[in-house]
């Protein structure tokens, strides 16, 4: 029991962008499949797996408490990691032969997207943390997930479709890049001063406070594009 006690405490501590070991671990299996080793792609893919459903039963644990909140709750942008790491299963997946389950996982990545960037698209302002690039990062991967798909089915609509979340991609790599605090390039968390660490790390609802970069002033809150006035 102390054990398990152990690792929920452990667990509840993990920033949202943990999330983003589900990314990593996604795009390596699609990189070791690419060079030819087949093997190691499906281990990397059942990992990526495990991972991406321990993220579902701490989500499925933690929504009562995020209801309570209200719609206008604060969520920072590691928020739409889990929509990145969806969409990066579902592309190894669907390269690995399984149509169906990337079918699956891409409706679930856009509804995800849909409803979390809203949210998250609220908070954006300027000297925000490497974090705000998730909003490119996880429409880029919608965009990967659809265009996999698309080619493998043959289907028109759906590469239409990822043609316009690839598009929007970039519109909201514009929109971080005004919003990037410039300063996390030499000061940020990370081994290397990173520019996508966060300072400080951001929490889910229910694991703490979020707090923005170190000589973040609080401004008020806007609707997008925040970040050129």
């Amino acid at each position: 029991m102390s054990g398990t006690s152990a690792l929920r405490t452990w667990w509840s501590q993990r920033p949202p962008a943990t999330g983003a070991a589900v990314m990593a671990t996604g795009i390596l299996s699609v990189g070791l499949l690419l060079a030819g080793h087949r093997v190691l792609s499906r281990i990397a893919l059942a990992l990526t797996a495990a991972a991406w459903l321990g993220l579902v039963a701490d989500a499925a644990v933690r929504a009562p408490g995020w209801r309570g909140r209200g719609a206008d709750a604060a969520l920072p942008p590691a928020a739409l990691t889990p929509v990145a790491a969806t969409a990066a299963l579902g592309t190894a997946a669907a390269v690995q032969g399984g149509q169906s389950l990337a079918k699956a996982l891409l409706a679930l990545s856009v509804l995800l997207w849909a409803v979390l960037l809203v949210v998250v698209a609220r908070r954006w302002k300027r000297r925000m943390a490497g974090t705000v690039f998730l909003g490119c990062v996880a429409t880029e991967g919608i965009a990967l997930l659809g265009a996999v798909l698309a080619v493998s089915a043959g289907v028109a609509w759906l590469a239409h479709t990822a043609l316009v979340f690839f598009w929007l991609g970039l519109v909201f790599y514009v929109v971080g890049l005004r919003c990037f605090d410039l300063r996390q390039v030499t000061r940020g968390r990370g081994t290397t001063g990173s520019w996508a660490a966060d300072s400080p790390s951001p929490r889910w609802p229910g694991r703490g406070s979020f707090s923005p970069p170190t000589g973040c002033t609080s401004g008020t809150t806007t609707t997008v594009p925040p970040c050129g006035a």
